[in-house]
């Protein structure tokens, strides 16, 4: 038995769907992204807690809580991110809550963020929201590993304790 969807009948959910996989294709073709390894996706009715990290494209149309790192990352409508993204290319029509760190940054029309964007590149489409900072970097990916190694590492004191107090930050 085959079932077949009237063309009318096509859900909100559907048509997120079909959104990310256009976009998955355009960037795929695009001559100056970096081409994929693999595509791997996170279903609307998936939650995950953790970190995800991967070299290729990553869309999610679930919920994501904790860090994301891939070259290509796509939040579709109707997903939620809570956590930091980094990605060398971000395209974002659900909702993050947290610190993005990407070269190209797209903000669809469904798009809200709540936090900080470092960027090469940053789109905001109509009706986007956005709350938080934007700063530009010519690579804004290095700017996020940098602050990551270089925050303050406890120091030891003269009897070979540490107390966890930093006399400076270094950003």
């Amino acid at each position: 038995m085959v079932f077949v969807k009237a063309k009318g009948d096509e859900s909100h959910s559907d048509r997120a769907v079909a959104s990310a996989q256009e976009e998955i294709r355009r960037l795929a073709s695009d001559g100056d992204t970096l081409k994929p390894e693999a595509a791997s996706s996170i279903s609307s009715g998936l939650s995950i807690v953790g970190k995800i990290v991967g070299h290729g494209t990553l869309t999610i149309f679930g919920h994501v809580e904790g860090e994301v790192r891939a070259s290509i990352v796509v939040i579709a409508e109707g997903a939620q991110m809570v956590g930091d993204v980094v990605a060398e290319e971000l395209t974002i029509g659900g909702q993050v809550k947290g610190t993005v760190h990407a070269n190209r940054v797209k903000l669809n029309s469904t798009g809200v963020v709540e936090g900080d964007i470092f960027h090469r590149t940053l789109a905001i489409e109509e009706n986007a929201r956005f709350e938080g900072m934007s700063r530009r970097s010519e690579n804004a990916i290095d700017t996020q590993s940098r602050v990551q190694t270089s925050r303050a590492r406890p120091q030891a004191d003269g009897n070979g304790k540490s107390n966890g107090a930093s006399d400076s930050l270094n950003l």
